[in-house]
């Protein structure tokens, strides 16, 4: 773990974002926390979710993602994460003390940061029916994780949880014994499980095991299937940009306000006349419904023919084009970068807020790009 890493992806300028967008944008998210909760939305979504994620584990997600584009109309929700990559980033964007001279160092009087490590304790109190507790063992999962891009944020955090008294490790699914008995490590058994794997729904081979646990109630899984399939599994996007459909489920007409105002308007593939969708591309982005990240969107300005017809219509979403704002970063490049923003949140509480730059097509930190801090304005920008 180096200090180069984070301050390598940490831009060197403040994106403008102005308290009454701010506001809005936390409301959104505090409407989706309360709607993922709602007997009749789930209902609305059971015949959709796959068996895994109509199990309800009585316990919530650490480290949601809420991503926005800011239009000159306000804020446009992109997109929602359940594993939202990059708290630790944001971190250092406000705190350029925080990871450095090569380690990571709790603050237990930051405030930002104790709240953070705290939804840890509130999802292992949850899963056992009692007050906020911390885990005996922890393990953050991902496919191969010494290959990710935030590998060395994850390291960061295991250096954390051992700060606070709990054996962390990161590990790829091979190094666990799973089950419907539980979860073990070396024959230790594991408590919680910070999931970082893309496979949401559990349903690839090596997480077999870890369905079975998960479904015992042998460990606390946080995000979990459940939380995915409520709330940032994309084809929500469908629903939530149907008024017709969202009327239905006794929201406020200022809540149904706020969705047709927020939410981009995404269908599926199939449900788009080809012809229309193709004179109106330009005004378009398609995305695979399980896709993670950016992986296979398409912009419909670059998108042919050729590869049009190759897409699943019924797998494949198509949603508003919203376009990023730009930040401005020296005077050589007036026309800045990309700029969307990330809302972390815990529940219906936010945790932080930090911006993602980026050029490109889509939002990609490897290259020229990283976090940035943000700044509240009393007028909007």
């Amino acid at each position: 773990m180096t200090d180069d890493y984070f301050s390598s992806r940490v831009v060197d300028c403040k994106v403008m974002v102005s308290r009454s967008h701010l506001t809005e944008m936390i409301q959104l998210v505090r409407l989706l926390d309360r709607l993922s909760r709602n007997p009749a939305y789930q209902a609305c979504l059971a015949a959709d979710l796959p068996e895994v994620a109509r199990f309800d584990p009585h316990h919530d997600g650490v480290m949601m993602g809420y991503d926005f584009h800011l239009t000159p109309d306000g804020p446009r929700l992109i997109e929602v994460n359940t594993n939202a990559g990059g708290a630790l980033l944001a971190w250092r964007c406000h705190d350029p003390t925080f990871m450095t001279d090569g380690g990571s160092r709790f603050d237990r009087r930051n405030r930002w940061q104790q709240r953070v490590v705290n939804t840890f304790a509130c999802e292992m109190g949850a899963f056992l029916g009692q007050s906020p507790t911390w885990p005996q063992r922890l393990v953050i999962l991902d496919d191969q994780p010494e290959q990710q891009f935030l590998f060395p944020e994850m390291v960061a955090l295991v250096d954390i949880f051992r700060q606070l008294g709990v054996t962390a490790i990161v590990a790829d699914p091979s190094q666990l014994v799973m089950d419907g008995r539980g979860v073990y490590h070396e024959g230790d058994r594991i408590d919680l499980i910070y999931n970082r794997h893309c496979d949401f729904y559990l349903a690839e081979p090596a997480l077999q095991g870890l369905q079975s646990a998960y479904r015992a109630r042998q460990i606390c899984l946080t995000p979990n299937p459940h939380v995915y399939g409520l709330l940032a599994d994309k084809r929500r996007m469908v629903l939530w940009s149907s008024p017709a459909q969202m009327s239905q489920l006794g929201l406020s007409a200022t809540d149904l306000d706020r969705l047709a105002r927020m939410i981009p308007t995404t269908r599926y593939l199939c449900d788009k006349d080809p012809q229309q969708l193709w004179a109106d591309r330009r005004h378009w982005v398609l995305k695979p419904a399980t896709g993670a990240g950016s992986r296979g969107v398409l912009l419909g300005q670059s998108l042919s023919r050729k590869r049009l017809v190759t897409l699943d219509p019924d797998t494949t979403l198509v949603q508003q084009m919203v376009l990023p704002s730009r930040t401005p970063c020296s005077p050589d490049d007036p026309d800045g970068m990309k700029s969307d923003l990330r809302l972390f949140a815990y529940r219906h509480q936010i945790l932080g807020i930090a911006a993602r730059l980026y050029r490109g097509q889509v939002t990609n930190l490897r290259q020229d790009g990283g976090f940035a801090p943000v700044q509240v304005t009393h007028q909007d920008v």
